[in-house]
Parts: C-alpha cells; sequence; structure tokens
C-alpha cells in the first residue's frame, strides 16, 4: 500500500510533501484518497497491480503510486493512460532507466505520444511551442513520468541522480507528432506499429538544441544545406553522439523544414541515411579536441551505428528553426528508445469535478 500522511490543511500538506523530498521543487496537487482513487479508475485497472520496477531504488510501480505521481503533476483523468504507457516505457530493459537515473550526463526523457491518443487522452499539443508552457497536457504527463521517477524509482538529485546540471525537460518533457499536417508516415510506424495503435515513445534526451535554415525557394538543392544543418546539430563533436557513438538521438523537424526535405523526394528513412552519413568526424580532430575520448590514429568515427538510430518527427510552428536532441550514447542498450502502447480496453471516463469539489 502507498504510505498515506495527515496534515491540518492543503498547505501544510503541501509543505510536508516538499520537507520530505517528494516534490520536483513546484508546488503540486495534493494527492488526496478521493482524487487518487479517481485517478486509478480512470486508468481502468486495480490499484495493486503492479507495472514492474523502477531504478536505480528499485521501487515498485504500483498503479496507485503512479495515479499518485499523476495526481501531484497536475493530470487530469483523460491523459492517465498515456502516463502508465510512459512509465511502462522506461521501466522496460531496454531502456536501462536505473543508468540513466544515476548518470553524471544531463538526459531526460522526451516523451512522443502518436495515434489517436494525441487527441483523446489530452490533447497533447504537436503545433507551437510544444515544448514549451501553455500546454497542459504535455507539462503535466512528463511531469507524472519525473515524479515516478523521483518518488518510485529513487533518483534524489546529488544523491542517486548525479547529473551534473541537469536540463529544463527534467521537470517535463512531452510532445505529440503532428500527424495531420506531417509529409511523412507517422513515427510510431516507421518503429512498427499499425498507425491505428496509440502509441508512446521514449528517449533519453539533452534539450532540444535549435537549428536554424533559410532555404532558397528557387534552389533544388536546398534541402543539402538543411540535411547539413541538422548534422552539425545532433552530432557536433562537443556531443556525446560524436565522441561516445552509436547511441539514438532526435530529430523534430518544423513543418517548413519538413517541406523542403519532402518535395526533395526524401522520405523519412533517406532522411536519416543522408544525416547518419553526415555524422562523422576525423579521429584526429576529436583527439585533438578531447584526447580521453578519441585515439590519435587516422579514420572517422561515425555518431550513429545505422539511420534507424534518428528518430525523425514532425512537430511545432513553421519558420527557421527545427529541433535536435542529442543523446547519451551510454548504458547497456546505449540510449535505445522504447516505445508502449496506450491501453484503452479497461479506461474509464471520469468527469471533472468543479471549483471547490473534490468528490
Amino acid at each position: 500500500m502507498t504510505d498515506l500522511f495527515r496534515a491540518e490543511s492543503e498547505e501544510a500538506a503541501l509543505e510536508d510533501l516538499h520537507t520530505r523530498g517528494l516534490t520536483d521543487g513546484l508546488p503540486v496537487v495534493i494527492p488526496t484518497p478521493d482524487r487518487v482513487s479517481q485517478m486509478v479508475l480512470a486508468s481502468g485497472q486495480e490499484a495493486d497491480m503492479v507495472l514492474g520496477t523502477m531504478g536505480p531504488g528499485h521501487g515498485l510501480a504500483t498503479m496507485e503510486k503512479v495515479a499518485v505521481a499523476a495526481v501531484m503533476a497536475g493530470c487530469l483523468p483523460d491523459y492517465m493512460p498515456i502516463v502508465v504507457a510512459a512509465v511502462k516505457a522506461v521501466i522496460e530493459p531496454v531502456f536501462d532507466l536505473t543508468e540513466m537515473q544515476a548518470t553524471t550526463h544531463c538526459t531526460a526523457p522526451l516523451i512522443i505520444v502518436n495515434g489517436p491518443a494525441r487527441i483523446s487522452c489530452g490533447p497533447v499539443s504537436s503545433g507551437y511551442g510544444a515544448l514549451g508552457p501553455g500546454h497542459r497536457a504535455n507539462a503535466s504527463i512528463g511531469r507524472a513520468l519525473r515524479l515516478t521517477m523521483m518518488n518510485i524509482g529513487g533518483a534524489r538529485p546529488g544523491a542517486s541522480d548525479m547529473a551534473l546540471l541537469g536540463h529544463p525537460g527534467k521537470f517535463t518533457y512531452c510532445l505529440a507528432e503532428d500527424e495531420e499536417n506531417s509529409p511523412f508516415p507517422p513515427l510510431h510506424t516507421t518503429l512498427g506499429f499499425d498507425k491505428e495503435d496509440s502509441v508512446v515513445t521514449v528517449i533519453g534526451a539533452e534539450a532540444p538544441h535549435s537549428v536554424i535554415h533559410s532555404g532558397d525557394g528557387d534552389d533544388p538543392k536546398q534541402h543539402e544545406g538543411l540535411l547539413d544543418m541538422l548534422a552539425i546539430g545532433v552530432a557536433n563533436p562537443a556531443t556525446n553522439n560524436a565522441m561516445l557513438s552509436s547511441g539514438t538521438a532526435t530529430v523534430v523537424l518544423n513543418p517548413e523544414h519538413a517541406g523542403i526535405l519532402h518535395r526533395a523526394g526524401l522520405s523519412r528513412d533517406d532522411i536519416a541515411a543522408e544525416i547518419c552519413e553526415r555524422c562523422q568526424h576525423p579521429n584526429a580532430e576529436l583527439h585533438q579536441l578531447s584526447p580521453g575520448f578519441a585515439p590519435s590514429q587516422a579514420g572517422v568515427r561515425k555518431a550513429f551505428r545505422s539511420p534507424e538510430q534518428l528518430l525523425i518527427l514532425m512537430a511545432g510552428g513553421s519558420g527557421l528553426y527545427s529541433m535536435v536532441m542529442p543523446s547519451w550514447c551510454a548504458g547497456t542498450h546505449r540510449n535505445s528508445p522504447s516505445s508502449s502502447l496506450v491501453d484503452f480496453e479497461f479506461a474509464c471516463e471520469i468527469p471533472v469535478h468543479g471549483p471547490g469539489e473534490l468528490g
């Protein structure tokens, strides 16, 4: 059972949660039994259902404990199936959650939502400012995952979470793919799922790196410059991808840049292959910059073993800037993505109470 604390008021309860180190540093919604029960009910599962264990503390992730995190994060009950899918994804061994939580690197779990759940369990934003403020589902779903990683997984800054600085995505890091407007098939179909499936993909990622490109509409080769810029952003010599190599990284194309590449006749696989080919550096250059990570002998180091190590999706507003997220490249599975189906089979619709109504 989840521990039950008592307080004289919600204000006192909030201070108690802060004192116990059970928040992410920001105010949270107090997880009263009624609120947690509603969130569990929204999942359609029993409170004591076990999803797995979360490192580095190897805490047991029950549906009730995940519901507590979802309440604290400010989730609506509709969001619960996505939160559960995200937790399932990071629990999968391929995600290397224990190692990721303990590394000194700044990696954080980026949640990418595909399929009908983007709308029915949100909406999860895929447009302007999707990774910024103003989108309740994006903000609270990503925050709920972080709170599970802290309160179930036991990650604490400077003790078990050893990120030297971290980045703001460690509070929340979640968006949907803009499937309706993308010229490419949805990301989850590239990963082997059916188009009708709802899928959450989680990948360890650095903070977004802005990539600027302004093409010449009359230049049939303008896509070449865009590909060069994306490659520089995702695997420049200062990144782990360049120095350690072989970790999966993420490319988020804005609609204008996606259109440039699509009009050049490039598929998602073609784009990944082109960027992959451009992401390599001479050993001598890397050795000069950081001798501890690169040999001095002749040859080149490829940032990615294959194009499959690049996740490419379209989101955001249209204009000059796309985003790339370099990665950690360590752990047993080298920063591999993990995907989980969003389960609607037993989910229940829960009415949202008005002000002053706690159920």
